[in-house]
């Protein structure tokens, strides 16, 4: 796979209907998961179900790159091959996730500032020395009474600008993440607003630290309600505003919007993302990449069995080739019925 530059890096990922597995949850995180199924979180166990993942025959053609945890891309499979190898022999590339989490932001309730640019240049040569080909930060942006403010929405994009320059200088590409979360009850055109308000901040400190856009990826939320918001927007609505507020405040000359599924289910995201393709009229390849929308149903299937193996990775392999039909606009609902 020869890939030169970031800019080669970036394209490739989102190639011809492409997306991105995020399998870098936290080890919490991970418990979480495993404990919905009753399985130990242990790193064997951790190990194990996403060595199964990394060997699903769909992840071919259908997943241009994986984020991993720290823990992951350090471990070898079962049989010994580096689980970053994997990877790459089913034509995808690793890559890392490197923020720090969340840290209170002073004098602002309820909101937080994204931690981890304090020795970040030494884990960057660390991780591009074993072979991660791009990186990603999330910062978290809270809709509520007075909320989000300017100072959180800046010091998160500031931070963001400053991360994805020290990723570009070490050679690989950035995934810049400006989450706004579904958590309240706000309704759609405030999750607009605050959207818009943290794409735009994010790009003028892109610009301003001198980051090279075609060598970067978004991974933005949808523009969407609250998820205790009783008058949840339609699919056609939440595609249209989205839409909207990306063509408005996004460069044309990045290669790629890789949505988070931000807590959809597994068709939802699905169904969101078509739907955008399908409307059309932008620069950008659009598409995917979900943690929990490509693989609650193939952790549910498994169960922490090893006589699940095969089923559990055939419901991985269909979540990636539903979301690469979605991100080339040619999803149907009647390609779920199996």
């Amino acid at each position: 796979m020869s890939l030169d530059n970031i800019e080669e890096i970036a394209s490739f990922i989102v190639a011809d209907g492409k997306g991105i597995l995020a399998a870098d949850e936290s080890n919490p995180t991970c418990g979480k998961r495993f404990d919905s199924i009753g399985v130990e979180s242990t790193e064997e166990n951790r190990r194990d179900y996403r060595e199964m993942l990394f060997r699903s025959k769909g992840m071919k053609g259908n997943i241009g790159g994986v984020i991993l945890f720290d823990e992951t891309i350090r471990q070898s499979a079962a049989d010994g091959s580096l689980l970053r190898d994997l990877i790459s022999k089913q034509g995808a590339l690793p890559g890392i996730k490197v923020d720090k989490g969340l840290q209170p932001i002073e004098d602002c309730p309820g909101e937080t500032v994204t931690v981890g640019l304090d020795g970040l240049d030494e884990r960057l040569k660390e991780y591009a020395s074993m072979g991660a080909k791009f990186t990603k930060w999330r910062a978290v942006i809270n809709i509520g009474d007075g909320i989000p403010t300017d100072k959180c929405i800046d010091a998160n994009m500031d931070a963001l600008a400053d991360y994805a320059k020290c990723a570009q200088d070490n050679g690989m590409v950035p995934i810049v993440e400006p989450e706004v979360l579904m958590d309240g009850d706000h309704n759609i055109d405030e999750c607009y607003q605050a959207t818009e308000r943290s794409l735009k901040s994010l790009f003028n400190h892109l610009e301003k630290k001198g980051v090279n856009i075609k060598g970067t990826l978004l991974k933005p939320n949808m523009v969407t309600s609250g998820k205790d918001n009783s008058n949840q927007a339609s699919i056609d609505e939440v595609a249209e505003k989205t839409l909207d507020c990306l063509i408005k405040n996004v460069p044309a000359e990045l290669p790629g919007v890789t949505f988070l599924s931000g807590g959809q289910s597994d068709i939802l995201a699905t169904a969101h993302l078509d739907a955008m393709n399908k409307i059309g009229g932008f620069s950008w390849k659009l598409s995917f990449s979900y943690g929990r929308a490509l693989q609650a149903p193939s952790l549910k299937a498994w169960g922490g069995k090893s006589e699940n193996v095969f089923i559990s990775q055939d419901e991985l392999s269909h979540r990636a080739e539903m979301n690469k039909l979605a991100s080339l606009g040619q999803w149907e609902e009647e390609l779920e019925d199996r």
